[in-house]
C-alpha cells in the first residue's frame, strides 16, 4: 500500500527543505511506513510534537514542508464544541465558512479562527493508501467513531467522548436507499435515541417500567433527512425497530440507549491542538501558503490576537544619505531582523509597507518580547555604521479582529489593527509603546520589569475615550 518510490523522493525533498533537529524526519518516515491507518488519519501536529519530544514550532512546520513535499494532505476541521463530531472539512481556507449546524447535537455555531477550527494533517493517497481515503466503503462503526468523531473532545475524567460513546451504542449500521433493516435492541430504564449521522433525523423513546405492552415491532422511515417513527410505549426488554431508508442516498443508523430520559451530555475540554488562529500565525504557512485566502466576504473572526507595528524613523533621511541601492540593502537587512525575532517568538510577519512591518502574535506576551528583540536588533545593525541610521518605533495592542484577504494577502482587519498602528506613531525613537491590553496581559509584567516604564493618557482617533499607553525605554546601562 505505499508508493516506495515517491515516499523516498518526498521524504529526500523534505529533508532538505531546512535544517531538522536530530531524527525529526526519522519520526516522520517510521510513521508513514509503520503507522496504524487511524495514526495517519488527521493528524494533530501538537500532540505528534508532545509525542515525539519535538519542539511544538518545529512539529507544525514539519507538517506544513511535509504538505509541500506532497507527504501529506492538510485539513481545516469544522469540530462541535459538545461532541467533537467533526461536522465539515475543507482541504482549503478558501472553501471554509464559519456557520455551522452539528447534526448530533442539533445545534448551530459560529466559528472562530480562535476556536471549533482545527487544522490537521493526512497522509496523501499518493504515498500511501488508507482506508479513511475512502469513507463511503468504511464500515459503519468506523465512520461514525474514526471518520466523523476526533479523539481530541476528552470528559472531565479525561477520557475521550468518542470512546465513552461507544459504550452507549446498541446498534450501528449502513442502509442502502430503498433498504429495510430490522434493528433489535435489548432495552433499560432511560431512553434510546436512533440517529441518522449525516442529518437530523432522529427518534427518542423513553423507556420506563410500567409503559404498557411494548410493539412486536416500531416502524421507523427515514427520508429527505427527517424521521417519522410510529408512536410506541416502551418498557425495558426486547425492542425491535424496522428501519425503512426511504431517500437516495445510504444512511449510517444507530440506536444508543441513554442512562435516563433527561440525559445531558457533559461538557468537553480538548487537547491542544493546531488552530486556525496559531497557523495564519506561523510564518511557514505564509511563505508556502499564498494562495489560500480567506473567501467568506465578512472574513473570519479572531478573538484575540497581539499586533506589534514598527517603523524606521528617519529612513528618508538615510536613503538620501547614502543612495538608493544602499539605503535599500540595509533596510532589508533590517526587516530579515524583525522577521527573525518575530518567528523566534511564535508570530508571522502580515505585511511591510514600505519600512513599517505588521507582525501577529498568538500572546502579548511573546509580541512584548519580540519588539524588545527587534530593538537589539536593530542595535547590532547600527554598531556595524559610523552613526545611528536605524532608530526603530514600535507599538503593540491586542484585542479582537478580523482575518481577511486584501490585495491578495492573508491580513487582519479591525480597531485593534487600527489602534496598534497609531499606538506606533506614539513612539519616540528607541521607544515601545504597549496599550492597557497588553500591559495586562499574563507574563508581560514579568518581561518588561527590568525597563524603564512611563504611562500616559492617549487621545487616539476613531476612539472615544483616552487610553493609558505604556512607554518602554531602553534598560539603564
Amino acid at each position: 500500500m505505499i508508493d516506495e518510490k515517491k515516499l523516498e523522493e518526498r521524504l529526500v525533498a523534505l529533508e532538505a527543505a531546512r535544517s531538522w533537529g536530530p531524527r525529526v524526519v526519522s519520526r516522520l518516515e517510521m510513521l508513514l511506513r509503520s503507522g496504524a491507518d487511524e495514526a495517519l488519519y488527521r493528524i494533530n501536529p501538537i500532540q505528534f510534537a508532545a509525542e515525539k519530544s519535538i519542539a511544538e514550532a518545529e512539529g507544525i512546520d514539519l507538517f506544513l514542508h511535509a504538505c509541500v513535499a506532497g507527504l501529506f494532505d492538510m485539513d481545516w476541521l469544522l469540530v462541535c464544541p459538545m461532541c467533537s463530531d467533526v461536522v465539515e472539512s475543507f482541504q482549503s481556507l478558501r472553501k471554509l465558512h464559519t456557520h455551522f449546524h452539528c447534526h448530533l447535537c442539533q445545534s448551530d455555531y459560529d466559528a472562530a479562527l480562535d476556536d471549533y477550527i482545527a487544522v490537521t494533517f493526512t497522509v496523501s493517497p499518493a504515498v500511501r493508501s488508507i482506508r479513511f481515503h475512502k469513507p463511503d466503503a468504511l464500515s459503519a462503526w468506523d465512520y461514525v467513531f474514526h471518520y466523523k468523531m476526533t479523539p481530541g473532545g476528552l470528559l472531565p475524567d479525561g477520557v475521550p467522548w468518542s470512546e465513552a460513546a461507544k459504550g452507549l451504542v446498541r446498534v450501528l449500521t449502513r442502509i442502502e436507499p430503498g433498504s429495510v433493516a430490522r434493528l433489535e435492541v435489548d432495552a433499560v430504564e432511560g431512553a434510546l435515541l436512533g440517529q441518522d449521522f449525516e442529518s437530523d433525523a432522529q427518534f427518542f423513546f423513553p423507556v420506563a417500567s410500567g409503559a404498557g405492552v411494548t410493539p412486536p415491532h416500531v416502524p421507523v422511515m427515514l427520508d429527505g433527512g427527517k424521521c417519522v417513527a410510529a408512536t410506541a410505549n416502551i418498557a425495558p426488554g426486547k425492542v425491535a425497530f424496522e428501519v425503512r431508508n426511504a431517500g437516495k442516498l445510504p444512511v449510517v443508523f444507530g440506536i444508543l440507549q441513554l442512562p435516563m430520559a433527561t440525559f445531558q451530555r457533559p461538557k468537553l475540554r480538548f487537547t491542544p491542538s493546531l488552530s486556525g488562529k496559531r497557523l495564519l500565525m506561523t510564518q511557514t504557512f505564509r511563505d508556502f501558503f499564498r494562495s489560500e485566502v480567506i473567501s467568506a466576504t465578512e472574513g473570519i473572526a479572531v478573538l484575540d490576537v497581539t499586533l506589534v507595528f514598527t517603523d524606521l524613523k528617519g529612513s528618508t533621511a538615510l536613503y538620501e544619505r547614502i543612495g538608493d541601492l544602499n539605503a535599500y540593502i540595509q533596510v532589508q537587512r533590517h526587516f530579515q531582523y524583525l522577521l527573525d525575532a518575530t518567528v523566534r517568538h511564535n508570530g508571522a510577519v502580515t505585511k511591510t509597507i514600505g519600512d513599517a512591518v505588521m507582525a501577529a502574535f498568538l500572546t502579548s506576551a511573546d509580541a512584548v518580547q519580540a519588539a524588545l528583540d527587534m530593538r537589539e536588533a536593530v542595535d547590532q545593525l547600527n554598531r556595524d555604521r559610523p552613526q545611528r541610521d536605524f532608530i526603530l518605533k514600535i507599538g503593540v495592542h491586542r484585542g479582537a479582529s478580523i482575518a481577511v484577504t486584501l490585495n491578495e494577502r492573508l491580513d487582519y482587519f479591525g480597531q485593534t489593527v487600527n489602534i496598534a498602528a497609531r499606538v506606533q506613531n506614539l513612539a519616540d525613537g528607541d521607544e515601545i509603546c504597549i496599550t492597557e491590553e497588553v500591559y495586562g496581559a499574563p507574563a508581560v509584567a514579568e518581561i518588561i520589569a527590568p525597563y524603564p516604564v512611563t504611562k500616559s493618557e492617549a487621545e487616539l482617533k476613531g476612539v472615544s475615550k483616552a487610553m493609558p499607553v505604556y512607554h518602554l525605554a531602553r534598560r539603564a546601562s
